[in-house]
């Protein structure tokens, strides 16, 4: 039997509104909420029973995902009262592991989108009789992410958090969110405190002398935490670009769900996703965006790399271009939001109200 931690308790302040009423695991990504595409992945790899660490609106995820069965895994819900970071969720929904002291058990970040051999990296920790292993990817600008030097071997040398300074990037290896754990070491991180696995739990092990290793596996991977990368997961998903038993329908350049209508003239490209109940009007032209369950998007609008909340309307003519509308928010016709812009959840743009000029 294999098990697996799934780290999904965090608030995902930087996908605001999008999370105000969703926390960011249960965003529908493909047409099904993201967390779907992990636990399809993880029982494909022969995960046969994953605890779910919640915490920021904790009551939506059994509902959904019930005990489990449906994916094929057995699913358990382990409740934060309060936040209690990487390692402390790791050690709080450890008690609701089965295996013994050296079993290996995975543990996934709840925001991250990769093509990761998650068997082969089981593997890879039981031949290197690790402590802890740890996936690593290779980025271009490591600033943003957590670095992890390692000597020919994959021994881990080190652990910088986030290099402010030139001198402290050393590598262009980063943390990449998944680690294979012997459970006696989990055991061994401090109860019912904040503990960050990445500032507190891993620096210790290496200081006292812990075998922790690295796998360098340069698949397709994406940090889910900003807008813009949650809209290109999706799409990326929906084309095939990575791989995932839970998209509810066959590749392509649009997945429209069931309910879901489409007029004609209408045109829906680059993994564009039109969720159940919603609706795309005549002449609107969608490309790489995810549209919501109930969402209007109005005749002759343009809406590229754009996320639409459940339940918001477009009028028509209006454009929107890596812009997020928030839940039952309303955009009137003849508006341009662009680069970035975001509108609440049930606020309300008059038509006409907001025009991008390049010059401005």
């Amino acid at each position: 039997m294999l098990e697996a931690i799934l780290l999904v308790g965090g608030q995902g302040t930087r996908l605001r509104p999008v999370t105000v009423n969703t926390p960011k695991p249960m965003v529908r990504a493909a047409g099904v909420p993201f967390l779907a595409h992990q636990i399809a992945r993880a029982a494909a790899a022969g995960v046969t029973h994953i605890v779910m660490a919640t915490c920021y609106l904790a009551e939506v995820f059994e509902p959904y995902f019930g005990d489990g069965s449906d994916f094929g895994v057995r699913l358990e819900y382990v409740v934060e009262d309060e936040p209690l970071g990487t390692g402390g969720a790791i050690r709080n929904a450890a008690r609701r592991l089965t295996g013994g002291p050296e079993s290996p058990v995975l543990v996934f970040n709840g925001d991250i989108l990769t093509g990761l051999d998650i068997a082969g990296l089981v593997e890879a920790h039981k031949a290197a009789a690790a402590d802890v292993t740890l996936h690593l990817v290779q980025v271009e600008d490591p600033r943003a992410f957590g670095l992890v030097p390692t000597d020919p071997t994959g021994r881990v040398l080190a652990f910088t958090e986030k290099p402010q300074t030139p001198e402290e990037i050393i590598t262009d290896q980063v943390n990449a969110g998944c680690y294979v754990f012997r459970r006696s070491v989990i055991d061994s991180i401090p109860a019912d405190r904040p503990v960050s696995v990445e500032r507190e739990t891993f620096p210790g092990l290496l200081e006292a002398g812990a075998s922790l290793h690295g796998v360098t596996e340069n698949t397709y991977w994406l940090d889910l935490g900003k807008p813009e990368s949650f809209v290109q997961a999706s799409a990326d998903l929906v084309r095939g670009v990575v791989a995932s038993p839970a998209v509810p329908g066959p590749r392509g350049e649009a997945l429209v769900l069931p309910g879901a209508t489409v007029a004609e003239g209408a045109v829906l490209s680059g993994g564009t996703v039109v969720g159940a109940g919603a609706s795309v009007g005549a002449g609107a032209v969608v490309d790489g965006s995810i549209v919501l369950d109930g969402a209007v998007i109005g005749p002759d609008t343009t809406v590229r790399a754009s996320l639409v909340g459940a339940g918001a309307t477009v009028g028509p003519r209006t454009v929107l271009d890596a812009a997020v509308l928030g839940d039952g928010s309303t955009v009137g016709a003849d508006n341009e939001l662009r680069a970035g812009a975001r509108v609440w959840c049930k606020a309300e743009l008059p038509a006409g109200s907001l025009r991008f000029s390049p010059d401005s």
